[in-house]
């Protein structure tokens, strides 16, 4: 069950990744770190920020955006600049793509990644078009 977090775990891992994320997908996930929701084609999981407050928000954390997108960088055709925000439990993620005007900016457009073919599709506008 998701729960709020707090915004400084957020800023964070924006530092860590050098990268900041959109108003409304923080705003959301402020809220709610984390989730569940389904598409036509999907059931999708949002991966949370990784929060520190406490060993029990360590441990409903632990597979963190920071966390997921490294290992998701291990994949050969996986964007070196995306971000991986959910999975659908095959192996396809939602990803956040860098603004290509404001390339430290993640933009709000939430997009498919299809692990097989690395294909990448938009799914959303923003986080808040797809609950």
């Amino acid at each position: 069950m998701p729960f709020p977090v707090d915004m400084r775990f957020i800023e964070e891992l924006e530092t860590d990744l050098g990268l900041s994320f959109p108003e409304k997908f923080t705003t959301k996930m402020t809220i709610e770190n984390g989730g569940e929701f389904q598409t036509d084609e999907d059931e999708w999981t949002l991966f949370p920020f990784l929060d520190k407050s406490d060993n029990k928000r360590i441990s409903r954390t632990c597979n963190h955006i920071g966390l997921e997108t490294a290992n998701a960088k291990e994949w050969e055709n996986f964007p070196a600049d995306a971000v991986a925000i959910g999975e659908n439990g095959f192996g396809d993620l939602l990803i956040l793509l860098p603004d290509k005007s404001i390339p430290s900016k993640l933009t709000d457009n939430i997009f498919v990644w299809l692990h097989e073919t690395g294909e990448i599709y938009e799914l959303a506008e923003n986080i808040n078009s797809i609950d």
